[in-house]
């Protein structure tokens, strides 16, 4: 990751015209934002992160865990929304659904997003978080469905905001959604939490001599075929210059200190 932002300087991805620059206090009874953090995020998370050991379902002490890492960053004033994944329960192309009709594999990957996220939503309101849930495929008596407008609204007042469902379409996965939400509410930055310390040339479970980048752009990632996430979002996010961190999860405070500014992780720009 690159330097992160001088005092009064922008974020990587801001221009100087860009109204998101600025890091003012917020109006909503949290603490002083400083000059050097994000205001707007979105935070993508995977379902095996909310499995934890288990590898199956939500295990409940490491959803509460997580949940208090994004309530900190809350309460610092920070604008948090969290698209996460539905791997924990159904995969639409994982070896479960190996003979099942593509989009109806996809359709059940996106219902358990849903799941996902009331467990997200039951786990901030705990800690007396205000959350909404919005799905992109309409259930109007567990969440609310997906609107743009009320998204950013329901930020500006202070709530959490969990985006579920995915796209709402087959074919394209959590990945490609958390960036196309991140670029409809206008956040500073994608952040993708991870269980390795950012971006290698290899795989580090796999490879010990595995080199991490500390920043690196999508046009590379493309070129050298990192397995960083799908070609899709990959794609949508250097078209549309969102700059995205890399960061480790299992390192309790990483969220805080990506959200800071410090040095954790990869960054990756445009």
């Amino acid at each position: 990751m690159g330097a992160k932002p001088r005092q009064g300087a922008a974020a990587p991805g801001m221009g100087d015209g860009d109204p998101r620059r600025y890091r003012f206090a917020g109006s909503r009874g949290h603490a002083i934002l400083q000059m050097n953090m994000y205001k707007r995020v979105v935070l993508k998370l995977s379902g095996e992160a909310l499995a934890a050991g288990r590898g199956f379902g939500v295990d409940p002490v490491r959803i509460h865990e997580i949940a208090g890492e994004v309530a900190e960053v809350h309460q610092m004033g920070v604008e948090v929304a969290i698209v996460v994944g539905g791997g924990n329960f159904f995969r639409g192309v994982a070896e479960q659904a190996r003979e099942m009709d593509r989009v109806s594999a996809d359709n059940m990957g996106m219902l358990a997003t849903v799941i996902n996220a009331l467990a997200i939503q039951d786990a901030l309101e705990k800690r007396d978080v205000h959350c909404r849930v919005m799905s992109a495929i309409e259930m109007n008596q567990v969440c609310e469905p997906y609107i743009r407008r009320r998204a950013i609204r329901h930020l500006e007042k202070g709530r959490v905001v969990i985006f579920a469902a995915g796209t709402g379409n087959p074919y394209f996965s959590t990945d490609t959604a958390a960036s196309l939400r991140a670029m409809e509410i206008r956040a500073d930055v994608l952040l993708k939490a991870t269980k390795v310390e950012g971006i290698y040339d290899a795989d580090p479970v796999i490879t010990q001599d595995a080199v991490k980048f500390e920043q690196i752009t999508y046009m590379e990632i493309l070129r050298l075929g990192l397995k960083v996430m799908d070609t899709t979002a990959v794609s949508l996010c250097k078209d549309n210059n969102l700059p995205m961190i890399i960061f480790n999860l299992n390192q309790p405070g990483n969220i805080r200190r990506v959200i800071s500014g410090e040095k954790v992780g990869s960054l990756v720009t445009a």
